[in-house]
């Protein structure tokens, strides 16, 4: 499908774009042009970005393609083409393209302001390639790939019914508590049947990541993986303090929650199947039964807080850009796409008729309406925002929608969804750090072994984890790590969490204060794109750009102060 409202300009409507004969003359007229003045400059960026995002939507259409159905062999095929084939053609091209404009005496006249952020973007795209990791870095996007498409095929028989491995997690709600320890164990028994290639296939990613951050002149990943990431306004040693304020701050937070859950259960100890039932002894949370209901409600929401936000979600649901349910070979987790040519997100997730659902449709909408509000601007590096802000959007659209839970539920309930919500925010924040320290850990020891690697991950437990006892489940705890996609699939991609959420937290403050004012704010701030430097993105979101102790410490005394006066 071609939309007209962005029409080509440079790439012909009739270019195969997944034909190199057609794709590398475009790449030689962009290479070859004259360029005499600031403003065929401007003009050579704009065509530039033109090709870039009718290569990366056609990359992007196959890769929801296999998502979608990880089981369809056309599917794969196709994205694995594109993967093996036209990426690797175009990334020695990319790289030309780059120091072609580096290099162009042209380039200082441009405005600065306007221009520096891409300036070092590209400075950084060029001081890490090499052409001989073009090879390993199609590999590991092959390996990420089988890890999704094991995944995917991931079926528990229960109840009757097989089921996929987020339709199981509603068990872990019943207040059947046998009925919650069968379907964790069905889980986990048919998770750890992978266990062994997931091992394999991360210790080949290890080893992948660290040959290429040699041959990009880096002794580790993980500096390579910061500027691969264009963290220039962070390091690794805030990472660490923001691992030591999650420890000090929400994890005793975390301990107290659990310790209050388990008197209210009225049980020894907690088990793992302990940590999603209510402890009340309520039913479980069901704001929906389909995917439909899961996508009028949220529609309803939106209606309440923003009537363009309303707008733009039902255009989002006429156009088909919404894919909700689980399903038998679909991948996990839930991400947003912008098919970049026609300057449209896509939702793809695993609903299953949970209260998570509802959160995550609202982050992902978030996402969506990121992309929508920088649709405008004629730069592609500029319509993304830097994660750490991409996941600003998307957690704050959480927040703000918490306040209208009612549309799913009772008034009793939809102060329990808050409650959960908030919850949900002390647990990830230590869980985070856990995972960045992971990583910081795994890739300053590339020679690590998979035992290594499990005593690793259960020491971090001692810092982060709440009591759970696991007795019996000792090998599932180990690998429990297994489950966290990004670990394969984006590497280092974490931390962004972590940050975005103390920079939600903050406009979530304002919110509460003056909503028409803080959202005004935060749409204005996501149609900057990605066109200014994070602490800049933040200030104009209203957000300090700050993830030590100095922000967290409030933070976490705010959020406990609230878990309190929603306690039951």
């Amino acid at each position: 499908m071609t939309d007209k409202e962005f029409p080509r300009r440079f790439v012909p409507e009739t270019a195969e774009l997944s034909a190199w004969d057609w794709i590398e003359p475009l790449f030689q007229q962009l290479l070859e042009r004259e360029i005499v003045s600031p403003p065929e400059l401007e003009h050579w960026l704009l065509d530039h970005s033109e090709l870039a995002s009718c290569l990366s939507e056609e990359r992007t259409r196959r890769y929801i393609a296999m998502t979608c159905d990880t089981g369809d062999a056309e599917k794969e095929r196709r994205y694995l083409e594109f993967l093996e084939t036209i990426d690797p053609l175009c990334k020695p091209c990319w790289h030309r393209l780059n120091e072609r404009y580096l290099a162009s005496p042209h380039r200082k006249a441009l405005p600065r302001e306007r221009y520096e952020v891409l300036d070092r973007a590209i400075q950084a795209a060029v001081d890490i390639f090499r052409e001989e990791n073009i090879p390993l870095q199609t590999e590991e996007a092959k390996l990420s790939q089988r890890y999704q498409k094991l995944c995917g095929a991931m079926t528990v028989p229960f109840n009757g019914e097989e089921r996929t491995m987020p339709q199981m997690e509603k068990y872990l709600e019943e207040l059947d508590r046998g009925l919650r320890q069968q379907a964790w164990e069905r889980s986990s028994e048919r998770r750890l049947q992978d266990r062994e290639e997931m091992d394999d296939i991360f210790s080949q990613l290890i080893k992948l990541r660290h040959r290429i951050a040699l041959q990009a002149g880096f002794s580790n990943f993980q500096d390579y993986a910061f500027l691969l990431y264009c963290r220039f306004d962070y390091t690794p040693q805030d990472c660490l303090r923001f691992h030591e304020a999650a420890e000090k701050w929400i994890v005793p937070i975390l301990r107290r929650m659990g310790e209050r859950r388990r008197q209210l259960l009225g049980v020894e100890k907690l088990r793992p199947w302990d940590l999603a039932v209510d402890p009340l002894g309520r039913p479980p949370l069901r704001p929906f039964e389909k995917a439909e209901q899961l996508g009028a409600g949220v529609g309803k929401i939106f209606a309440r807080l923003n009537g363009d936000l309303s707008l733009q979600f039902e255009e989002m649901k006429r156009r088909n850009e919404l894919d909700l349910e689980s399903r038998k070979g679909k991948a996990p987790g839930g991400y947003l796409s912008t098919l970049e040519e026609v300057r449209r997100p896509f939702v793809f997730m695993n609903a299953a008729g949970l209260q998570r659902d509802v959160e995550t449709l609202l982050h992902e909408s978030g996402h969506a309406f990121h992309a929508l509000a920088a649709r405008e601007e004629p730069i592609l590096a500029y319509r993304d925002a830097p994660l750490e802000f991409a996941e600003v959007a998307s957690m704050s659209m959480e927040l703000f929608g918490s306040d209208s839970f009612d549309v799913f539920y009772p008034e009793a309930e939809t102060a329990r969804a808050k409650r959960n919500l908030l919850e949900g925010i002390v647990k990830v924040l230590p869980w985070i750090a856990r995972i960045d320290a992971f990583q910081h850990w795994l890739y300053a020891h590339p020679e690590h072994s998979a035992e290594e690697r499990r005593q690793y991950w259960l020491e971090l437990e001692t810092r982060f984890g709440q009591e759970v006892d696991w007795e019996g489940c000792e090998t599932a705890r180990e690998y429990s790590w297994q489950k966290q996609l990004h670990l394969f699939c984006v590497p280092f991609y974490y931390i962004e969490y972590g940050i975005a959420q103390l920079g939600a937290l903050q406009l979530r403050r304002r919110f509460r204060q003056d909503p028409s004012g803080a959202l005004k704010q935060y749409r204005s701030a996501l149609s900057l794109g990605g066109s200014r430097p994070l602490p800049r993105l933040f200030e104009a979101a209203g957000a300090v750009f700050d993830f030590s102790e100095a922000t967290i410490r409030p933070l976490a005394l705010e959020l406990e102060k609230e878990l309190n006066a929603l306690s039951e």
